[in-house]
């Protein structure tokens, strides 16, 4: 096993490989996420000073008074030439463990990510609340930092986000871009967004909408002439539908419903798949709009489930299901038919929309 490289060196093969994460476990050797896959590094098996030294040396200064009290981490680090990061320490039977995600830069647009065009359309709305939604991974971040360097592009804007922690930097460009961060510019989301409005704000954009009244807070805002964007963790856009409404008491459900109905304006949910030359990997995205058939459906509880055909015969507007993406992957042959088939909703309707099944029954298998 080779002599454990320095902090600088393992990040700077992390952004040299390509990969989004590097693990920092005590009792294995770092590992380093490619393409979705944790690959082990030929090194020595990392101890508990080793990875206390490497929390140290990532620390920033604001945070190591009084961290020894501290289990759990969670901050951006940037190292110039190299990039910038977002990690997370946490404690594990006694000892230091660390998490490092590699943000990737602002400059990618939308074509370089292989985001729909109705992403961009999205983002010219004036007002009103766009989600960008996926699991832990996705490119929830990656998108939202092209959609903010969109508009910073093409708009004359103040832009202020709230995040926890700042993870992509952006440079004024036609507009002006304030970015705050929670524990350091401000005690908390909830308390940054009752604040915001009184900036004097066009486009606000939310780290995460956990609470409640963080929600409320930017539902408010849409509604009364800004452009909100925020990320949750939900898997569809209808999941996240009903997690915006769960997290209110049924007596609230009602107003709630009005103001997703009134102010809704786009939910972008993402899923990676791997390339089928196996080098990298394609975003399958979902686009639900705020159409007037959709916006009729998330007022009256009794035709929510009807929001998925709206979203499947809302084409002409942008709209798609992660079956239509995942399927436009395949035909167009950047996915293989495993991984396709793995990550659809209807795994009886890809095949019967790949030929490989019919309403009868099973047909030939695909060559790929």
């Amino acid at each position: 096993m080779d002599q454990m490289p320095s902090l600088d060196e393992l990040l700077s093969k992390l952004q040299a490989i390509g990969g989004s994460d590097l693990h920092l476990k005590v009792g294995s050797p770092p590992a380093y996420r490619i393409d979705g896959v944790l690959h082990l590094a030929e090194l020595a098996s990392l101890t508990s000073q080793h990875t206390a030294e490497l929390l140290n040396a990532l620390l920033p200064e604001h945070l190591k008074e009084g961290s020894d009290e501290v289990t759990d981490f969670d901050f951006a680090y940037g190292m110039s030439g190299v990039g910038r990061f977002r990690v997370n320490s946490y404690r594990q039977r006694g000892s230091v463990n660390i998490v490092v995600r590699a943000v990737a830069p602002s400059s990618q647009d939308f074509a370089a990510l292989g985001l729909p065009e109705t992403v961009a359309k999205v983002c010219d709305e004036q007002d009103g609340l766009i989600l960008v939604t996926g699991p832990t991974g996705s490119g929830k971040t990656t998108t939202v930092a092209a959609m903010i360097d969109y508009i910073n592009t093409n708009r004359r804007a103040n832009i202020i986000t709230l995040e926890d922690p700042i993870e992509v930097l952006h440079k004024d460009k036609r507009s002006i871009v304030s970015q705050r961060e929670v524990g350091v510019d401000t005690m908390s989301y909830a308390e940054g967004m009752r604040s915001i409005l009184r900036q004097d704000p066009n486009v606000i954009y939310v780290g995460e909408l956990r609470h409640p009244e963080a929600l409320e807070a930017a539902l408010v805002a849409a509604e009364t002439g800004h452009l909100v964007i925020s990320t949750m963790y939900t898997i569809d856009a209808v999941e996240t539908v009903h997690r915006i409404l769960d997290s209110f008491p049924p007596y609230q459900q009602r107003r709630i419903r009005q103001m997703l109905g009134t102010s809704l304006r786009g939910v972008i949910s993402q899923r990676l798949l791997p390339k089928i030359e196996g080098q990298g990997r394609v975003p399958a995205v979902e686009i639900m709009l705020g159409t007037e058939g959709i916006r009729e459906r998330l007022v009256d509880p009794d035709k929510m489930e009807e929001l998925v055909e709206q979203i499947v015969e809302g084409g002409f507007y942008g709209m798609q299901t992660f079956d239509q993406a995942i399927t436009a992957r395949y035909d167009a042959g950047e996915v293989s038919f495993s991984d396709a088939l793995m990550h659809v909703t209807s795994p009886r309707d890809f095949k019967i929309a790949t030929g490989v099944m019919t309403s009868a029954g099973p047909s030939a298998p695909p060559s790929v």
